[in-house]
């Protein structure tokens, strides 16, 4: 009996280390520091799609300035006479109310707080693909997608063509609008992010150059085309989900 329980012990704890963890999870965390969120893949393992060392200064370089900064900019409102119970919530919570942020550390947390946002749901969508498999939506986003843009081949075109035509550097993001219950196309440029406005993003590409320069160059339609090759279609569901499911967490 005791071995039995020992068993079961051994067991939850096992299934609970060995959870799937993504990215945009530490997103709702209220933290003193966030941590640069790890990947589930490593630098070299969405080749041939997107290549390594493209990856490597892309996470390890670009994503961490940003999630450095953002924890500087967050430690110094925090301690600051201008600290009030908005600097004391997770960077979603902050982001949704980024208007009401200090205007001397506004821009630096749109800046960085987005772009250690943005690229934390970024990386999260994407899965090694090595062997060129179609990958296709599916369960609810799939009957979202059809019910919005009629079916995935008209949304891919759709989505392809906010990609090309994005001036700048930016991302293209599918969001739900949870007021209405409907998915829309989001363009946003530099690092700002749809939860400012009141969105809840889904699926996205990065369009900044240094997603991609590395391999593909200045050739974004080459890199978009590639992109599609490494979306994980059952992470973008398990995102749909996180939305619905996740609240609040308690300030600092």
């Amino acid at each position: 009996m005791i071995r039995f329980i020992w068993y079961c012990l051994f067991s939850v704890s096992l299934l609970t280390f060995c959870r799937a963890y993504y990215p945009y999870e530490d997103i709702i965390e209220v933290l003193n520091q966030y941590p640069l969120p790890s990947l589930n893949f490593g630098y070299n393992e969405l080749e041939p799609h997107i290549d390594g060392k493209t990856v490597q200064v892309h996470h390890g370089g670009h994503h961490r300035a940003y999630t450095n900064k953002m924890n500087a900019a967050l430690k110094e409102w925090r301690a600051s006479g201008e600290e009030s119970a908005l600097s004391r919530k997770s960077i979603l919570e902050i982001l949704k109310s980024i208007e009401d942020v200090p205007n001397q550390w506004k821009t630096t947390i749109r800046n960085n707080g987005g772009g250690y946002l943005n690229h934390a749901i970024y990386f999260s969508l994407l899965s090694p693909n090595p062997e060129r498999k179609s990958r296709l939506p599916f369960g609810t986003v799939l009957r979202r997608i059809e019910k919005a843009f009629g079916n995935f081949s008209e949304f891919r075109d759709m989505f392809t063509k906010s990609a090309l035509t994005l001036f700048g550097s930016g991302y293209v993001w599918l969001c739900r609008e949870r007021k209405h219950d409907v998915l829309t196309f989001f363009p946003t440029v530099n690092q700002e992010s749809p939860v400012s406005y009141g969105l809840e993003p889904i699926l996205v590409i990065d369009v900044w150059e240094h997603a991609y320069y590395l391999k593909h160059q200045n050739k974004r339609g080459s890199y978009v085309e590639d992109w599609w090759n490494v979306v994980d279609w059952e992470i973008v569901n398990k995102l749909y989900d996180f939305w619905n499911k996740s609240k609040p967490h308690e300030e600092l």
